[in-house]
């Protein structure tokens, strides 16, 4: 875990761009997926990271809150630096291919917490593949101005040859003629991820970094941490100035 005193020497604040408002219609966010898509970043901005956060949210529970995940790791140690968490409604409906208006506000206030910018993010949703090329990882990866990467457990969109059984082989995911992601085996025989751009990214950078965030687990270890930061089922706790996992 990272000392306080070593911490206060890199933290960076985490801003938010306003780049439209959150209250809007089913057609006016489509329209808006359409124009921000356009803004996406397909150049990799990503070089010797040194700390990699993961977003995952979890579908509401009884009480009506749902809860969003922010995790931010050391790299290449993966000690826990920081985990924030974010509950509360949400205020958009359950639409496919929408998923980031009802899902990105609350992401967003566990995101503000944090003292620590990441240097990537890897999203628990998808970024290009997507109908409109405008998955959750890109919407926030434009809100958060920073490199993101879609790591999502299943497909949205497009079709893909079964890759090979060894963790690393991965198949192109294409849709209407164009690549957009792909199916990547991040642990032999386990279920592949999808992977794509989400923003200031390249594809076979973005493979890269999922592969190094893997630590013997289908998901990379900074989505796997912030789904059970997510499920409740992992918290931290300060103990002589350093961040400690509770799992639960």
């Amino acid at each position: 875990m990272l000392p306080q005193t070593d911490r206060a020497i890199i933290i960076r604040e985490v801003k938010v761009q306003e780049l439209h408002s959150w209250q809007m219609s089913v057609a006016q966010a489509q329209q808006i997926q359409r124009r921000l898509a356009s803004q996406v970043s397909h150049e990799t901005e990503v070089a010797g990271p040194r700390f990699i956060g993961g977003i995952d949210i979890s579908a509401p529970g009884p009480t009506g809150n749902a809860r969003a995940a922010a995790v931010v790791l050391s790299y290449p140690e993966f000690e826990t630096v920081e985990i924030e968490i974010a509950e509360d409604k949400l205020g958009f409906p359950y639409i496919p291919g929408l998923l980031s208006f009802r899902e990105a506000p609350l992401v967003l206030a566990a995101c503000r917490k944090l003292s620590t910018s990441p240097d990537l993010i890897l999203v628990d949703g998808q970024g290009i593949a997507h109908p409109r090329r405008f998955g959750l990882a890109s919407h926030l990866g434009l809100l958060l101005d920073t490199p993101t990467i879609g790591c999502a457990k299943s497909r949205l969109c497009g079709r893909h040859e079964p890759p090979a059984i060894e963790a690393g082989a991965y198949a192109e995911l294409a849709d209407d003629g164009e690549i957009i992601g792909v199916a990547l085996r991040t642990k032999t025989q386990a279920n592949p991820i999808y992977v794509s751009i989400g923003h200031r990214i390249d594809l076979p950078t973005a493979i890269y970094w999922t592969m190094q965030c893997c630590r013997g687990y289908r998901l990379p270890e900074p989505s796997r941490l912030a789904h059970l930061a997510a499920s409740g089922k992992l918290t931290t706790t300060q103990h002589g100035g350093k961040q400690q996992r509770l799992f639960t």
